[in-house]
């Protein structure tokens, strides 16, 4: 089985332009993700996917490797099915360019997947929410599963609603709550026919791209893992890192 890592990396960020390129300590962190993934030993191929030059010379200058990709491509998903369209892969893990501190055995366990069942065709990692807090921040994607580990729903609402316990400060004590973490596996064919999909009403009102598969009638398997997600939106994250990074000196 071919696993690719491909890492999306586009220049423009509403929020934080030219996220993939800030430094974090002497590194940017696009190199900090792609060192990660080259640690996972099930992936055959980490490439980059981008829109700008800038990106793909950073990229080339620590010695990995990047492609080019029409700058109109509407998401981090487009970009990286164009970059595997013609190419032989098995599996293609989608890594979002702003997980600096991934970690390569949760990459490791979605790859493992496709290698023990043939019935699944897009996975995904989910985490418990142990903390009131969490579950109730709606930058936070929750998502509920069947006993089988397969999702029935992703949501920026506090799902499922737990009628017989009224104090909802200790919810995540009664019930296993989830949080999506934004990784994505995809057999290639599965990515390539996805985005040829139109999206939908449950996707266009959560603004959450994975409710595509489920509207279509399609599934995706959950992973538990322990990982904490650490993505960088905004440059108040940058800083928080790199403040992190300095006390651990």
């Amino acid at each position: 089985m071919n696993v690719w890592c491909v890492i999306p990396a586009r220049y423009g960020s509403t929020r934080f332009p030219g996220k993939p390129l800030a430094l974090i300590g002497d590194k940017p962190m696009i190199q900090w993700v792609y060192e990660k993934a080259l640690q996972a030993k099930s992936i055959d191929r980490v490439l980059v996917a981008t829109d700008d030059r800038r990106i793909l010379q950073t990229v080339q200058d620590f010695g990995g490797q990047a492609v080019m990709t029409p700058s109109e491509l509407p998401s981090g998903t487009d970009r990286v099915a164009f970059a595997v369209k013609d190419e032989a892969v098995d599996v293609v893990i989608n890594l979002q360019g702003d997980e600096p501190f991934v970690q390569p055995e949760l990459l490791d366990a979605l790859a493992d997947v496709f290698a023990q069942r043939d019935d699944v065709h897009l996975a995904t990692p989910i985490k418990r929410i142990t903390r009131y807090e969490e579950l109730i921040d709606p930058n936070l994607v929750r998502v509920v599963i069947d006993k089988d580990g397969w999702a029935l729903y992703f949501t920026r609402s506090v799902i499922p609603y737990l009628r017989d316990v009224p104090e909802q400060s200790s919810w995540p004590e009664h019930f296993p709550f989830f949080k999506h973490v934004g990784i994505y596996a995809y057999r290639k064919e599965f990515l390539l026919e996805f985005t040829k999909w139109a999206s939908g009403a449950l996707e266009q009102a959560e603004r959450l791209e994975q409710l595509r598969v489920l509207e279509n009638g399609r599934k995706i398997f959950t992973v538990q893992t322990e990982y904490e997600s650490f993505s960088v939106d905004t440059p108040q994250d940058l800083k928080k890192i790199n403040q992190l990074l300095t006390q651990k000196k």
